[in-house]
């Protein structure tokens, strides 16, 4: 009698039932996400590549049979015209200035914020609020309310001390521009620099008054280097929006008087000569500028992140 041996089966994986794949799994999470992204992509990026295609053409739309491709010769006409070359540097100049004034203002802001006083909430919210206001809304306030000739604020408290009565938007047109978006963007600085302040470590505050240290040497030493990274968020910050204001600008000068900025060059060039091509480079060269300021920004985010989750 011999004995009959039968061979091992190989197991066979069995799938449990009942339990979705991994990758299944993953796209049910991402499913509820999936209209936003289409639709910021219907809305942002398409507009992007037309924008993007046409800066590749002459095209007039009083003429649009005459189009053409002339691949890069707009944007060598933006970069080379005497007038968009001007209104690249009136952006910068701009951008600049309000910038570095909208960050000293807020600082000294935030440092007065950061000490305790009866009232502190108050005025920390009436602070805030010229940030909240719609920007056209504020630049009618300062042209109308302030910057007037005849009934302005500004001539109003000079007729009262026997000053003289300037036309403030005619005489300085981008000072009157400067000050309107500085008014504007302090409190955004501010509010970066005192979510910086708060952070503090202070034990070693009270370590260094008590080892002597005067309220300036705390600042120097102390205080301004751990700001560096909250200053350096806020300039890029404020450099990613005010490179592409066009609200005060248009509400004040209406890009006159060597005020106009490239977007409201990008404005005149596509609603009021209908160059479409050559608003389109225009347009194409500020966002290009917008994405390297906003890549920097979001390395200086990234830094903080990493600063906090360090201590």
């Amino acid at each position: 009698m011999t004995a009959t041996t039968t061979a091992p089966v190989a197991a066979t994986p069995v799938r449990t039932l009942g339990k979705p794949s991994t990758r299944l799994r993953a796209w049910a999470t991402r499913a509820p996400l999936l209209p936003a992204l289409i639709f910021m992509i219907a809305v942002t990026q398409l507009p992007f590549v037309a924008t993007l295609v046409i800066s590749f053409f002459d095209w007039n739309a009083l003429y649009p049979k005459a189009r053409h491709f002339t691949g890069f010769s707009n944007y060598s006409d933006v970069l080379t015209d005497p007038d968009l070359r001007h209104s690249v540097w009136t952006t910068i100049l701009l951008t600049a200035a309000v910038v570095v004034a909208s960050l000293i203002l807020g600082l000294g802001l935030a440092l007065l914020l950061d000490r305790r006083f009866r009232g502190r909430g108050i005025v920390r919210t009436l602070l805030i609020a010229p940030f909240l206001v719609v920007p056209v809304a504020a630049a009618l306030l300062w042209k109308h309310v302030l910057y007037n000739p005849e009934y302005g604020l500004l001539n109003g408290l000079l007729h009262y001390v026997g000053g003289p009565q300037p036309d403030w938007i005619s005489n300085t047109p981008l000072l009157a521009v400067e000050a309107s978006l500085v008014w504007q963007w302090t409190p955004f600085m501010m509010l970066i620099l005192l979510a910086g302040l708060q952070s503090r470590d202070h034990q070693q505050i009270e370590a260094a008054r008590v080892d002597g240290a005067s309220d300036w040497q705390v600042f120097r030493h102390l205080t301004l280097p751990h700001l560096r990274r909250y200053l350096e968020l806020g300039a890029l910050l404020g450099s990613i929006y005010i490179v592409q204001n066009f609200d005060a600008v248009f509400t004040l000068t209406s890009g006159g008087l060597g005020t106009a900025n490239l977007p409201y060059t990008v404005y005149q060039s596509f609603y009021q000569a209908h160059e479409n091509g050559l608003a389109s480079a225009a347009g194409v060269l500020v966002v290009i500028g917008s994405i390297i300021i906003a890549t920097f920004a979001l390395r200086v985010v990234s830094s903080l992140f990493r600063e906090e989750v360090s201590h």
